[in-house]
């Protein structure tokens, strides 16, 4: 326990309840950041590079997959380029 001897005064005790929040405020943060970056919703998506958005990372998957042949995924790419640009 920490040791009280009475005369720390008011400015002493303001002191250790500021410090007190503001060290659990940053291990609380700490705790949801971590928490944050490691959910699976946030894995690959940090990759987009200059000038290219999430939604063509996310378009370039799709072609990647299969899902969209070459002519839907170059219409589709420029029309968010159109987008973006606008």
């Amino acid at each position: 326990m920490m040791y009280w001897d009475g005369n720390m005064g008011a400015w002493g005790f303001v002191l250790m309840v500021v410090s007190f929040i503001l060290f659990w405020g940053a291990v609380i943060a700490a705790i949801v950041l971590f928490a944050r970056s490691m959910s699976p919703g946030n894995r690959g998506r940090g990759s987009a590079g200059p000038g290219q958005s999430a939604a063509e990372d996310l378009l370039a998957e799709r072609f990647a997959r299969g899902d969209i042949d070459e002519t839907e995924y170059t219409s589709r790419l420029a029309a968010l380029r159109r987008a973006r640009g606008a």
